[in-house]
């Protein structure tokens, strides 16, 4: 069984943070809970930005985020850290189209337009 789920940024890290805040961790809480009986073979952990900021700062914010749900997962999920790889993918792969979000200004709407490419990526490959 394969199952891809993706967990807005916004809801799992401040603005700018790659620390998992309270509403994160629950949501983290809710997807192992979800998840129990599954004998995982691999789980994989992308964190993704926006396009603002430098590519290379989006590469390390991408995989701070990466690792710190890996980090929780196996902390308080009890997953196996053998079985989970984090990796950034920095802004490589937006959800958003080039067209969508006008401009490189900094802005609340920018940033609000953008919100659906800051997010983190879990596929799990397991069996029940």
């Amino acid at each position: 069984e394969r199952r891809r789920v993706s967990f807005s940024a916004d809801s799992l890290f401040g603005f700018d943070q790659s620390l998992v805040k309270p509403e994160g961790r629950a949501a983290l809480d809710r997807f192992t809970k979800e998840l129990a009986g599954t004998r995982f073979e691999i789980i994989n952990v992308e964190g993704h930005t926006d396009r603002l900021g430098s590519p290379g700062y989006n590469q390390r914010l991408s995989a701070r985020r990466a690792e710190a749900v890996k980090a929780y997962l196996v902390s308080s999920g009890g997953v196996d850290a053998g079985k989970v790889s984090a990796t950034g993918k920095g802004s490589s792969t937006p959800v958003t189209r080039s067209g969508d979000c006008k401009g490189n200004k900094v802005s609340p709407t920018l940033i609000a337009c953008l919100q659906p490419d800051r997010r983190v990526e879990v596929e799990t490959t397991g069996t029940r």
